[in-house]
């Protein structure tokens, strides 16, 4: 029996290039379409927000020369562009799925609207939150909590490539330790980077858990729905 009703998955853009240099490796996509179907067929309503670094980031922008606004709206029109990239898997694989962006695109997708959004998730569609918060200078992070806190998500998802959070970076630390469960406090003195410091302290206020977890590991997404103890689990 699943832990969770309604989950909001956040995943970085990057992880869809798998280890290519940008744009979208079909295997890595379809991994995770795979995985993501198989936690709504257990009757999980599920909301995704996907970042856009395979393809733009408006702070790499800035450094060449981009205005930050700019910069930041191209970076939103990517996440749209892979918002559509996983809906188009889900549509290939029978799964009702339905794309909403936080800028008015239609009838590329649906505007966002909090009523509509609860309708497809107690309808079982997987809903798909693209173009951030529709504002500049906000990344991601702070999308994903947003949505999380709108649509009452049980629980905040961080799928990465790593297991969890650790006391230092594993990929450069080998004798990194990883934490089972921290609060948000800690995490805080600690200067652990999980999210960024708005999205952080919008989870805090809000009283809202985050687990951070390996994506790229098979089954680790059910099983986490499932109430296993997968990655590391960050509350009040």
């Amino acid at each position: 029996m699943p832990a969770f009703k309604r989950v909001l998955l956040k995943l970085s853009g990057e992880a869809l290039m798998a280890n290519g240099s940008h744009g979208i490796d079909p295997k890595r996509l379809n991994d995770y379409v795979d995985e993501i179907i198989a936690v709504s067929e257990l009757g999980v309503q599920i909301g995704i927000v996907i970042g856009g670094g395979n393809i733009f980031r408006g702070l790499s922008g800035l450094k060449e020369g981009y205005d930050r606004v700019r910069g930041d709206y191209m970076g939103m029109l990517a996440t749209i562009i892979n918002g559509l990239a996983l809906q188009s898997a889900f549509e290939s694989k029978k799964a009702k799925s339905r794309i909403f962006t936080a800028i008015n695109m239609e009838p590329v997708a649906e505007y966002y609207m909090k009523s509509k959004v609860t309708e497809a998730l107690e309808q079982g569609y997987i809903t798909i939150f693209s173009g951030g918060t529709g504002n500049p200078f906000f990344t991601t992070d702070t999308a994903s909590t947003l949505r999380a806190i709108e649509i009452e998500a049980d629980v905040m998802l961080k799928g990465t490539r790593v297991n969890g959070v650790f006391t230092d970076d594993p990929e450069t630390n080998p004798n990194a330790e990883m934490y089972d469960e921290i609060s948000f406090n800690e995490a805080l003195k600690k200067e652990l980077r999980i999210l960024d410091l708005t999205a952080f302290t919008m989870c805090m206020e809000n009283a809202l858990p985050l687990i951070v977890f390996n994506m790229n590991v098979k089954g680790n997404l059910k099983n986490l729905i499932l109430g296993e103890k997968i990655g590391t689990l960050v509350k009040i």
